[in-house]
């Protein structure tokens, strides 16, 4: 059984016991959280597409941990014209594990 989901607008294929990162969510670390947006549940070998969610349908996460990613250097910069500009970039996350699908 899986499922997708849509959260901080992109989309996961996930099953339960899966472990993945996703951008930040609000919870604190062990709390859960239940995220309604399920595209599509497959379930049986019958896969259940919504349009453009399933009704009924949740996937319980658990959040494990906060963090930041690698840095991503940014550099602008024009030809001849002594413009340059260095900045750095590491995007949050949250690490969480899909404890329950349910269709």
């Amino acid at each position: 059984m899986y499922a997708i989901i849509e959260t901080g607008g992109k989309q996961y294929k996930v099953q339960e016991g899966d472990t993945l990162f996703v951008e930040l969510l609000r919870q604190e670390p062990g709390e859960t959280v239940e995220i309604n947006r399920v595209l599509a549940v497959e379930k049986d070998g019958r896969l259940e597409v919504g349009t453009p969610t399933v009704e009924g349908a949740r996937v319980v996460l658990k959040v494990v941990r906060h963090g930041r990613g690698r840095k991503i250097i940014v550099f602008k910069y024009k030809a001849k014209k002594n413009y340059r500009r260095k900045t750095g970039h590491r995007q949050p996350f949250s690490q969480v594990t899909v404890e329950k699908i349910e269709a």
